[in-house]
């Protein structure tokens, strides 16, 4: 007896959705298409906007766009038949660069002339929220990577834009999910600014509670604290400890075990079960080439001989001594 063909649908649905998903090329549900190139001589400083790829991907970033690119009106009504409108809830696709950057358009009139820009025109066959996160999944990013090849420039075309594949839900089903993402993204983006106003804070903390070169005393202190503050270097309040010691020989690196750490952003390398690990308390891993910090006091081992070691030499609070130079780069 023949198999049962597995049923086309995602493992969470929300209550009383049963149908199968459809699965199709965008090209045959949709037009996909890209538009004539502005040639340079015809940009202006002023006129009607139009967007390039990366001007796409400044966009989906909450970027703003440098330099942006505008021309006539004469000469918009040249290229109007020829280019079309971008409606509301369309899609562009950055086709070179940094490929497969989806943005969905949520107001017009919106412009764009570059041939590095897929458009995809909805025309009604999705809910705009739901072809947007589409366009964010595993599945139709790994496509993208998939076939665009390893060359010079790889890129995102009209063709393979055509042979894209996508699954999809009734418009009810699609309504739902996209109600719930669309939820999500605002809650990311009201604690993105909280979080904004939360380092603007910080910076404002530093400015009044640290002193300045200028003035002996911070603005504002802790109540009953009165003392002058002394004035002094960091080479006489840190040690300094080369890290040949620490610095981990195989760099394939654990799911567990002793960190292994940088002074950048992504801070936590890897991990190791190597021995020679630095266990001395806390510590401020300094690099000299980007001049980042982090604190730390937990053991840790490291990769690049560029990264130094500092402790305090007097019983200051070393966390207190990082927020001091720090305080110089604001």
């Amino acid at each position: 007896m023949d198999k049962k063909p597995e049923r086309l649908v995602p493992e969470v649905r929300f209550k009383g959705f049963t149908d199968d998903w459809e699965q199709h090329k965008l090209g045959k549900i949709m037009n996909v298409t890209s538009v004539k190139r502005i040639h340079q001589s015809d940009w202006q400083k002023v006129g009607i906007p139009f967007y390039r790829a990366r001007d796409v991907v400044a966009i989906s970033k909450g970027q703003k766009i440098s330099e942006p690119i505008y021309i006539s009106e004469n000469k918009y009504k040249e290229f109007s038949e020829i280019s079309g409108k971008v409606k509301i809830n369309d899609l562009l696709v950055t086709g070179v660069g940094t490929i497969g950057v989806p943005l969905l358009v949520q107001k017009t009139p919106l412009y764009f002339k570059d041939g590095n820009i897929i458009w995809f025109q909805n025309n009604n066959q999705f809910n705009g929220i739901f072809l947007y996160n589409a366009f964010l999944t595993r599945s139709i990013q790994n496509f993208i990577k998939t076939t665009t090849g390893v060359g010079t420039v790889p890129t995102y075309t009209i063709i393979t834009g055509k042979e894209t594949p996508i699954s999809f839900p009734k418009p009810k089903e699609q309504d739902r999910i996209a109600t719930l993402l669309k939820t999500a993204e605002n809650l990311i983006t009201l604690q993105q600014r909280k979080l904004e106003q939360l380092k603007q804070l910080k910076k404002a903390m530093l400015q009044y509670l640290l002193t300045t070169e200028e003035k002996s005393d911070p603005l504002i202190r802790n109540k009953n604290y009165n003392n002058k503050w002394d004035t002094t270097t960091f080479s006489k309040l840190l040690n300094y400890e080369r890290p040949e010691n620490y610095i981990v020989t195989n760099t394939n690196y654990r799911k567990n075990g002793i960190p292994v750490l940088t002074a950048n952003k992504s801070f936590i390398l890897g991990y190791t079960n190597e021995p020679n690990v630095y266990n001395k308390g806390e510590a401020i891993i300094f690099d000299d080439f980007t001049l980042e910090n982090k604190f730390v006091n937990f053991p840790f081992m490291i990769k690049s001989s560029a990264i130094k070691i500092l402790t305090s030499k007097v019983n200051y609070s070393l966390y207190f001594i990082l927020y001091i130079s720090t305080f110089t780069t604001y």
